[in-house]
C-alpha cells in the first residue's frame, strides 16, 4: 500500500489508484475510471490498456512518446511480476526517454510523486496487481 496526500498519486493499494480525488480501480461490480493498469502523465490518467501477461513487448510501451518526457517509470505490479526485457528497455532508451526507472508499484508511485513535484517531466506505466 501507497499513501501521500499531496499527491497527484494519492493512494495505491491492489488494483486500486487515488490520483487527484479520482478512483482508478478493477472492483467487484466492474471497472472504475481508468481501470488497475494505468499510464500517468503529469495529472492526465489514461488506461494501459495495451498491457497483457507479465512480460512486456515494445507494443506495449505506448502514449508516451513524442511528449519531451524525461523519466519513464514502470510500475511493476505489487510483487513486481511484471518483466520488462531489454529488449524493451532499449526501444524506450532509442525512443527519447533519458531515464527508465523500473519498481514495484507501491515504490514506483512514490517515486512519480517525488519526481512531478520537483517539475520533471515524468510519465507513469503502471499495472495495479500482482
Amino acid at each position: 500500500m501507497f499513501m501521500d496526500k499531496r499527491g497527484p498519486i494519492e493512494q495505491f493499494t491492489w488494483g486500486s489508484f487515488l490520483i487527484s480525488g479520482v478512483l482508478h480501480a478493477k472492483t467487484l461490480a466492474g471497472k472504475t475510471g481508468k481501470g488497475k493498469d494505468i499510464r500517468l502523465i503529469g495529472k492526465k490518467v489514461s488506461k494501459w490498456k495495451e498491457r497483457k501477461g507479465h512480460t512486456l513487448n515494445t507494443h506495449m510501451i505506448t502514449g508516451i512518446f513524442g511528449m519531451e518526457i524525461e523519466v519513464l517509470i514502470i510500475g511493476t505490479g505489487v510483487e513486481g511480476m511484471l518483466e520488462c526485457p531489454e529488449e524493451v528497455r532499449s526501444y524506450i532508451m532509442n525512443h527519447g526517454i533519458k531515464e527508465l526507472i523500473l519498481k514495484e508499484t507501491p515504490e514506483a508511485c512514490r517515486i512519480y510523486n517525488s519526481l512531478y513535484r520537483e517539475g520533471r517531466k515524468v510519465a507513469l506505466l503502471a499495472h495495479g496487481t500482482c
